[in-house]
């Protein structure tokens, strides 16, 4: 299989991030037979399985980043990808080559046909099904010391969750994917805390009560020592430094991802190694510091130029838009004024999201993105804004056109803004990173 096979024969699959499943199409019975096939190579990898709504993807990438400058040769398992589609099977912060992508899709393709075969649509594995079994295989290849493992939608019916972690983390938990998970807190929790496995230890930085306490209550249930931020470990945002405190760390640090909301990731993936430490690993302090200091996670609060500002964020739910806004208003704070390019999926709280944003944001750049059909319609963005009170509200009919008009409508004194989705993000960061080069 050459790459360009593997690639046509991936995008071939059934694909929930392009289409949103509905309950019962998630279910861990097609992975484990098509893991099954491909000799369960998941056994054999040392996981840190990490599940949450909003942090899960930064937390991933700081512990990834700790161990890799442990000197552990470190998997990483992130979705969905930004630019290109390599970036979601890392090996020590490179994402899987060419060739060994043509290598174990091969593998996996050969499986997928023998279950096609059966005849039985629901037993047909899926597009991140064939990633997820894909990552297993390369890490169990190169024979990585421990995969750093994000979970794709959910966590207790994810793909990923067949996995037999060491440790498990639980980030941030709201609001988002409400059709699958559930419409309170709780219930999220509830499929996100499915990731905790019987006396394995877990991290929690979910900090909402009613959230944090269905954590607590699964992990009890299954015996799994459970370290919750704020009480077991906490961390103190002190621009630009963080102060952290988990019960083997104690120290002030440089993070390499802005914003007080990464302060309690930062605080949670040294947990998650302090944690890792107890079970043996060796992770020096220098470590700690140095993963924590060269993290590298694009388009999250990504300050790209100065004169004028422009972030890229793909902040696409209430408490991630939260963020944003706190950052640009406190560490990216500007003189003048903000503006926003905006696009979201159809699935999301569009219209609660704009009305986070509309007190900082005077001038919107409204779109869609060309990668995904699930872009929600902008015209209908407008009629919320003008709801809302917007007065400079511009549609355009792509990405890199409401760049251009933003780019050109700002001034030294202000700021540019993108936000709404990562397939926003991963269409726009290419044409910024050039132009603000």
């Amino acid at each position: 299989m050459t790459y360009d096979e593997a690639i046509a024969f991936w995008h071939g699959r059934i694909d929930y991030e392009r289409r949103q499943p509905r309950p019962g199409d998630l279910k861990l019975d097609r992975m484990r037979s098509l893991l099954r096939r491909l000799g369960d190579p998941h056994h054999r990898v040392r996981c840190v399985h990490v599940a949450g709504t909003k942090g899960k993807g930064s937390s991933s990438a700081m512990l990834a980043g700790i161990l890799r400058a442990a000197g552990h040769r470190t998997g990483l398992f992130t979705s969905p990808h930004l630019t290109d589609i390599s970036e979601r099977v890392q090996v020590d912060g490179v994402p899987i080559s060419p060739g060994e992508m043509a290598a174990r899709m091969g593998e996996v393709a050969a499986a997928v046909a023998a279950m096609d075969a059966r005849g039985d649509p629901a037993q047909s594995p899926t597009f991140f099904e064939v990633v997820t079994a894909l990552g297993f295989l390369h890490f169990d290849c190169r024979r990585v010391a421990v995969a750093v493992i994000e979970v794709g939608l959910g966590g207790r019916f994810d793909s990923t969750n067949v996995c037999e972690p060491v440790l498990s983390v639980v980030t941030n938990i709201s609001y988002d994917h409400m059709a699958i998970l559930g419409h309170t807190l709780g219930e999220i929790a509830f499929q996100k805390a499915g990731i905790v496995k019987r006396g394995v230890p877990v991290v929690s930085t979910a900090s909402e009560p009613e959230a944090a306490a269905v954590v607590a209550a699964v992990a009890a249930d299954l015996n799994a020592p459970l370290w919750q931020y704020g009480r077991d470990f906490r961390a103190e945002y002190r621009p630009p430094v963080t102060v952290i405190e988990t019960p083997g760390v104690r120290g002030t640090f440089t993070v390499g991802l802005a914003g007080a909301h990464q302060a309690v990731n930062a605080a949670g993936a040294v947990a998650a190694a302090d944690r890792l430490r107890m079970m043996g690993l060796v992770i020096p302090d220098a470590a700690v510091r140095e993963g924590l200091r060269t993290v590298s996670w694009p388009a999250r609060q990504e300050r790209l130029s100065e004169n004028p500002a422009v972030v890229l964020d793909c902040a696409h739910n209430i408490a991630s838009v939260k963020a944003l806004v706190d950052t640009l208003r406190t560490t990216y704070r500007v003189a003048g004024k903000w503006r926003m390019i905006f696009a979201a999926s159809n699935d999301k709280q569009i219209r609660e999201i704009l009305a986070e944003l509309a007190p900082l944001i005077s001038g919107w750049h409204l779109t869609r993105y060309v990668s995904n059909p699930r872009s929600a319609d902008p015209t209908q963005m407008a009629a919320w804004l003008a709801g809302l009170g917007a007065a400079d509200v511009q549609i355009h009919p792509d990405p890199e056109s409401a760049w251009r008009a933003a780019r050109a409508a700002a001034g030294p004194a202000d700021g540019v803004a993108v936000a709404g989705s990562v397939f926003l993000a991963g269409e726009l960061r290419p044409a910024m990173v050039r132009d603000c080069g």
